[in-house]
C-alpha cells in the first residue's frame, strides 16, 4: 500500500520517464515558491515551448478521475507559480503550455494519460 508521498513520488518518476520517451527535455522537478509548486518543467522539443506539468497519481477513482482535482484555485496557483518561475529565470517572449499527467496505479501496473493545455 502506498502512502500519499510515495504515491506522488512514484507518479512523478513515471511521468518523467514517459516525457523523456516522448522527446521532452526535463528542466526541473518540484519547483516551489510561495505561490505554489510545479511538479515538472520540461521543454517540448517538437513544439519548441516550455511545458509546466501537474502530475496527479491515484490508486482508484473514489474521488473522480485525477485531473478533476485540478480545480480553479489550483489553476490559479499554477499560473502564479509559472509567472514567478519565468520572472526568476529572466524568461521573456517564450511559448509556454500547461499540461496534466494523470496516472492510475493498480496491482503493480499503471495507466498514464497526458492532457495538453489545461490552462486557457
Amino acid at each position: 500500500m502506498y502512502n500519499k508521498h510515495q504515491l506522488g513520488n512514484s507518479g512523478e518518476k513515471l511521468a518523467c520517464e514517459y516525457l523523456e520517451k516522448e522527446n521532452y527535455k526535463i528542466i526541473e522537478k518540484n519547483f516551489e515558491c510561495s505561490q505554489g509548486e510545479i511538479d515538472i518543467i520540461a521543454y517540448d522539443i517538437y513544439m519548441k515551448e516550455i511545458v509546466f506539468f501537474e502530475v496527479k497519481t491515484r490508486t482508484n477513482f473514489n474521488y473522480g478521475i485525477p485531473a478533476e482535482s485540478i480545480n480553479k484555485i489550483k489553476k490559479m496557483h499554477i499560473k502564479r507559480s509559472i509567472e514567478y518561475y519565468l520572472y526568476k529565470k529572466g524568461l521573456t517572449n517564450v511559448y509556454v503550455r500547461v499540461d496534466a499527467i494523470e496516472i492510475v496505479v493498480h496491482n503493480g501496473e499503471y495507466k498514464l494519460n497526458h492532457i495538453k493545455g489545461i490552462l486557457e
